[in-house]
């Protein structure tokens, strides 16, 4: 062999090893997938880093608009008529009526928040949200004159609101009405929704996602680079959407959820009306309070929490909020009213400051 071919031959042998040495060790390129859609009334946007193999970003949004129609048409819905819901508020009283282990997850989740609030969270709260214009069954004419209910129209509906109206039995998988309630879950289903979107991702074994639903979040790992997600508090104007302030999830799993009431409400003579519903008075609320930002571990117990302190108000729900130790950002508008006051948990700080 002479020395010119074994040269070429070594030179070719060393090509190859810098080609798989380059395969092997050079860094690869980390992408964020991004899709969404509508759902649930309003929009989702889902942000995923790295796909297992073999699976196309297509597939996963695919899979993950078949899993929300589920959970909305087919089990959560009250404007879809032979959803699950809608098939248990038409249920006869005094009946066991089976469940899906889905619907007994989160009315065993709702009652449990309306014991721990002292009932300001109650998804029998439904006929007053349809009275006040702000459900799916709206008996009233639309002529905004009417829109309001009198007193003796209030008291003849909170007869029907009640969560101890609601009888679930575990072991059974079933739920009897003592009462001719009206079930609403749009102050937890949504939250629902965004934890089966996870757990389908944490059986994907996906790292690193950041789920929105209407507002709703969970949020797990980084972004390339490992750089912290940086979900914004919005601005409670009923203007563009604004940035108010930002937090960070800095790594950690967490579920968001907030609640306002600047975006679904009326005004009549002057008065503004909230879609925020008391179930004790059976009127909407009339605080201060603008909006409530809650960080839990799963987005349908945030969910819930955020509507409970909206109706409670900033001084209550702060006051709750610090004795269970809750991550709460409340945004309340100002004594003057030209501007916005903020106040949070001990536990939110942290969520405050990038680690």
């Amino acid at each position: 062999m002479t020395d010119t071919l074994r040269r070429h031959r070594l030179t070719i042998a060393a090509a190859i090893l810098l080609a798989v040495a380059f395969l092997l060790y050079s860094p690869r390129v980390v992408e964020i997938h991004e899709f969404g859609g509508a759902s649930m009334g309003t929009t989702y946007n889902i942000k995923v880093v790295d796909l297992p193999a073999g699976l196309a970003v297509e597939e996963l949004a695919q899979a993950v608009t078949r899993l929300l129609n589920h959970v909305d048409k087919e089990q959560m819905s009250t404007y879809a008529p032979e959803s699950e819901l809608s098939r248990l508020n038409r249920a006869p009283l005094n009946t066991p009526i089976a469940i899906s282990p889905e619907m007994l997850e989160v009315l065993d989740l709702a009652i449990e928040i309306s014991e721990l609030t002292g009932g300001a969270f109650d998804v029998t709260v439904g006929p007053l949200v349809n009275r006040w214009g702000f459900g799916p069954q709206t008996s009233v004419a639309d002529a905004l004159d009417a829109r309001v209910p009198s007193q003796a129209e209030i008291d003849s509906l909170l007869q029907r609101v009640g969560y101890r109206h609601l009888q679930l039995d575990s072991e059974n998988s079933t739920l009897l009405k003592t009462a001719d309630v009206y079930i609403d879950l749009s102050g937890i289903a949504k939250g629902y929704a965004v934890d089966k979107v996870a757990e389908y991702f944490d059986g994907l074994g996906i790292a690193s996602y950041f789920i929105e639903i209407g507002g709703e979040l969970r949020i797990k790992g980084y972004k390339p680079g490992r750089q912290t997600w940086v979900p914004a508090i919005e601005k409670p104007v009923d203007t563009a959407p604004q940035v108010h302030n930002i937090f960070y999830a800095n790594g950690e799993s967490i579920a968001v959820a907030g609640s306002g009431d600047y975006r679904n409400y009326f005004e009549d003579n002057g008065v503004h009306y909230s879609h925020e519903i008391d179930p004790v008075t059976g009127r909407p609320v009339s605080h201060n309070l603008a909006s409530v930002y809650v960080i839990e571990s799963t987005t349908a117990r945030a969910d819930a929490m955020a509507t409970a302190y909206m109706v409670l108000g900033a001084e209550k729900g702060f006051e709750l909020a610090q004795s269970l130790n809750e991550a709460v950002y409340f945004v309340t508008k100002s004594a003057a009213g030209d501007g916005f006051e903020d106040r949070y948990t001990e536990r939110f700080e942290s969520y405050l400051q990038v680690q």
